[in-house]
């Protein structure tokens, strides 16, 4: 099943300004042939448990052809499925059915970076002179023999990798069987151009571009900053990884990035396809943000790490977060998120009771901005300890004990209370299920005072109001465990209130005549002035 282009008249293009997007992890999704992997036919299978959730859209992490070092965040082919994962024709049935079901389907692009297995490597690597031997990040080394510049790679040690072939270093921003592509070349640009075609062809409705701003390096290659100790951040890295002991102001980031995205937008819009960019950058992310959504002719959206840090997320902190973003990016559109496949659940982080769960949940679904919904979340699943030898992450075997990498996050979903893999896979699942999580699933898990019945509550009440999706936000203000903030566009006004903490507080309501909103009965605040803990209060002025 292909799609030809479209044109978009009569149609919404700003549709992803506000969507739910559910993130599906392949791998660990929905099994449908026993070996213990999930895969897109098990997607199909799984899909109609998102559309009653109310997402707006889904976004699946990679299943391109790959040897799966790092679980598909390295390609070896961008235009096929992995056997794992099934066929272009199992692909064509997730496009198809979620859109049956009022899904969009964005797909996880990995630019920046190929797997070393990918053929364009191979021919990269072999000498100086082939077609493609400017494709990579190569270099001479220094005079005595060290790599060309100080850069580090997030997984530990330099960024740069010897090679005997060409007598050479070639830049690895992850891991060293993850050659950085040259986007000064543009062959590469245009190569990459002709990936995104082929997947809109076939039906997609967008992307979200994995490390968005490490397609670009520093053309003179020179060294980054060293940062003091009291500077460094370990929103990017982990605390222990030296990554963070350097600004980046060289190895990514770079200016000319935004002409590649002008090109790729070009491309998507005949489709009315959306992107949203991954920005890793522990210093600058908010300004990059503002960056690559400025105007029309750049991405749609950005995807934010602000809320995926360790530490509680406090009224203060989003206060704060929110003041940054509108002096970094004040024309800027962020896409938010709790939880994801690099980050362990926000349940387990932050140490949410279910009360607590709720009222996070719907104040994700208040805040101006798109969404994003990590499998499970909406269940509640805690972080699953791995023991070492389980572990699949070769993020956590290099800084284990200290970091224990993804694969807590990674675990299978479960559907199911009565069998030990929660009914992902009729064999032995690539990771452990934790047997806590098969308590999610037992005969409430879907009941009126679920913790998913919230999740589709919050999602319609969402749809309901044109405000949440996409107006305004303005005088928000934190204080204590309170926060407040009010929505608007031109067709409602509406004032939010949220007590994130455990004692009750008083709420004093903004001037004027406000109908209170009940999205769930059993937690109906009608005209209360005062919250108990993790209580929320929404109305619309009349």
């Amino acid at each position: 099943m292909q799609k030809t282009t479209h044109e978009t008249g009569g149609v919404d293009t700003d549709w992803w300004r506000g969507a739910v997007i559910y993130q599906i992890y392949p791998r660990s999704f929905q099994d449908s042939n026993g070996d213990g992997i999930g895969d897109l036919v098990g997607i199909v299978q799984r899909l109609p448990h998102i559309a009653e959730l109310g997402a707006d859209a889904i976004w699946i992490s990679p299943f391109f052809t790959s040897p799966m070092k790092d679980f598909g965040y390295d390609v070896s082919d961008y235009c096929d499925v992995d056997p794992m994962f099934g066929t272009l024709a199992d692909f064509d049935a997730v496009v198809a059915t979620a859109h049956d079901l009022g899904l969009r389907v964005m797909i996880d692009l990995v630019l920046s970076h190929t797997s070393d297995q990918h053929p364009w490597f191979r021919e990269s690597r072999a000498n100086r002179t082939n077609a493609r031997s400017n494709w990579y990040v190569w270099a001479d080394p220094k005079l005595d023999g060290t790599p060309p510049t100080n850069w580090l790679s997030i997984f530990g040690g330099s960024a740069w990798q010897w090679d005997a072939r060409r007598e050479q270093y070639f830049l690895h921003n992850f891991l060293t069987s993850q050659p950085d592509l040259n986007f000064h070349e543009p062959q590469v640009q245009d190569a990459l151009l002709d990936v995104a075609r082929f997947w809109l062809e076939r039906g997609v409705d967008g992307f979200r571009l994995d490390t968005i701003n490490f397609y670009m390096h520093d053309r003179y290659l020179r060294d980054n900053p060293g940062l003091a100790v009291d500077q460094r951040n370990a929103d990017t890295a982990p605390a222990v990884n030296p990554y963070n002991h350097q600004m980046h102001l060289f190895d990514k980031s770079q200016p000319e990035n935004v002409v590649f995205l002008e090109k790729l937008r070009a491309v998507m819009r005949p489709y009315n396809a959306a992107a949203v960019g991954e920005v890793g950058d522990a210093q600058r992310g908010l300004e990059i943000l503002g960056e690559y959504t400025r105007g029309n002719d750049r991405m749609q959206m950005c995807y934010a790490f602000e809320f995926l840090a360790k530490d509680k997320l406090t009224p203060t902190r989003i206060a704060e977060t929110f003041e940054a973003l509108e002096a970094a990016a004040p024309d800027g559109w962020a896409c938010w998120a709790f939880s994801n496949h690099d980050v362990p659940r926000h349940i387990s982080r932050w140490g949410l009771s279910v009360d607590a769960a709720k009222a996070y949940a719907t104040l994700l679904m208040c805040m101006r901005g798109s969404a994003c919904i990590y499998q499970g979340e909406e269940l509640g699943l805690p972080e699953a300890e791995i023991a070492f030898e389980d572990l699949q992450d070769p993020y956590g075997k290099e800084f284990w004990p200290e970091f224990k990498g993804r694969d807590g996050c990674r675990t299978p979903m479960v559907w199911r209370a009565d069998n030990q893999t929660g009914g992902f896979t009729t064999g032995k699942p690539w990771l452990p299920v934790p047997p806590e999580h098969l308590r999610k699933v037992g005969p409430d898990a879907k009941g009126e005072d679920s913790l998913f019945a919230h999740y589709r509550a919050v999602l319609a009440l969402r749809h309901s109001h044109s405000a949440l999706k996409k107006g305004a936000q303005f005088d928000m203000v934190a204080n204590g465990d309170l926060l407040t903030f009010m929505r608007q566009d031109a067709d409602e006004v509406l004032f939010c209130a949220f007590n994130l903490g455990d004692e009750t507080i008083g709420v004093a309501v903004p001037e004027g005549k406000w109908k209170a909103v009940s999205f769930h009965e059993s937690k109906s605040l009608h005209n209360k002035l005062n919250l108990g803990p993790w209580q929320v209060y929404l109305a619309i002025k009349q």
